[in-house]
């Protein structure tokens, strides 16, 4: 399974919210960069980094920390927040980053899916996040009228391999992730599914290693050391 430490980006700063709310930040790092070293050095291979910015605002601001963390460390990146164009996919392909997330996208102009999967193949994933099993957009400020498996499935049909997943009601909370929602993405899709949201312990981990899902994202449990980075990367690296 692979591990992907996440660092969500805000006003150029390492902060997590809770639920989506951007009203509830906490700072954890003035420098996003210094936080992905701390997660370099307990050998993990990938980051998830997420423009808080650009997923409200529809404008992206971290291209020039995706250079800067690619400058000085050998890691994989994947990224999302505010991709609303081509043009936002190749920005950030162009400054480093290995995979491009795209969300509320998929979901208002799914030929941007097409366009992208086309042209850059996967290296573009989709990211579903739910809230009572439909598909939440816009940063998690609006819910479509769109079943999270269906919008998978759509995607599926467009050539996307890779799919990140968040129950919303569960990001931040520190209650552990909506693992039979992840299953039934997993099973009735046949996608990579990379599971996110309410990671707070390893048994957390293992409940989501057990799903069969490609990989995980854990944020807040790292920064407030609920789990150690190293130990989850020796345990559950596959």
């Amino acid at each position: 399974m692979r591990i992907f430490p996440a660092i969500d980006v805000l006003g150029g700063k390492a902060v997590r919210l809770i639920q989506g709310d951007y009203n509830k930040s906490t700072v954890f790092n003035d420098n996003p960069a210094a936080a992905a070293e701390n997660w370099v050095k307990c050998k993990s291979n990938d980051l998830h980094i997420v423009d808080l910015d650009g997923a409200r605002y529809g404008k992206s601001y971290v291209t020039d920390i995706i250079k800067d963390i690619k400058a000085k460390f050998d890691i994989r990146i994947q990224t999302g927040g505010g991709v609303r164009t081509l043009a936002d996919v190749d920005g950030r392909i162009e400054a480093g980053a290995d995979r491009v997330i795209i969300g509320t996208a998929a979901v208002k102009n799914p030929e941007l899916v097409k366009e992208a999967v086309e042209k850059y193949g996967e290296k573009i994933a989709v990211g579903i996040d739910a809230k009572n099993g439909f598909a939440a957009i816009s940063g998690w400020q609006e819910v479509s009228e769109i079943k999270a498996v269906d919008l998978a499935l759509k995607m599926k049909a467009f050539g996307i391999k890779t799919v990140i997943y968040t129950d919303i009601s569960k990001d931040g909370m520190m209650t552990g992730p909506n693992i039979e929602a992840t299953k039934e993405m997993i099973e009735k899709t046949g996608l990579n599914i990379i599971a996110s949201g309410g990671i707070s312990s390893l048994k957390d981990i293992e409940n989501v290693y057990k799903t069969g899902a490609y990989g995980v994202i854990i944020g807040k449990a790292l920064y407030n050391g609920s789990v150690n980075l190293s130990e989850v990367i020796e345990k559950y690296t596959r």
